[in-house]
């Protein structure tokens, strides 16, 4: 058996295992970024008035704002308070 083929053979592989692994960390890294600026965007829209989607399909219009938790009328004379986290889009 020849030693040298089968040491070059798994250097190859490493290498190009390395590679590979390379380019999927990128494209995360990527991915989250894009993700952030999302978040970012989306918190930016958060204001008195504005009429929101949950997370978990309801809609409500922000009343109050207090740090991490809103006040939220889902319905007329109904407010419940969410996390601030738990708002899925900003509509217009």
């Amino acid at each position: 058996m020849n030693w040298e083929v089968i040491l070059w053979a798994c250097g190859t592989v490493g290498v190009l295992f390395v590679v590979c692994a390379l380019i999927v960390w990128i494209l995360s890294a990527r991915n989250m970024k894009h993700s952030r600026e999302a978040m970012a965007a989306l918190q930016q829209g958060i204001k008195i008035g504005a009429k929101v989607l949950f997370a978990g399909g309801i809609y409500g219009k922000i009343v109050k704002i207090k740090d991490d938790l809103i006040d939220v009328e889902v319905s007329k004379g109904t407010v419940i308070q969410i996390s601030r986290y738990s708002i899925q889009s900003v509509l217009e």
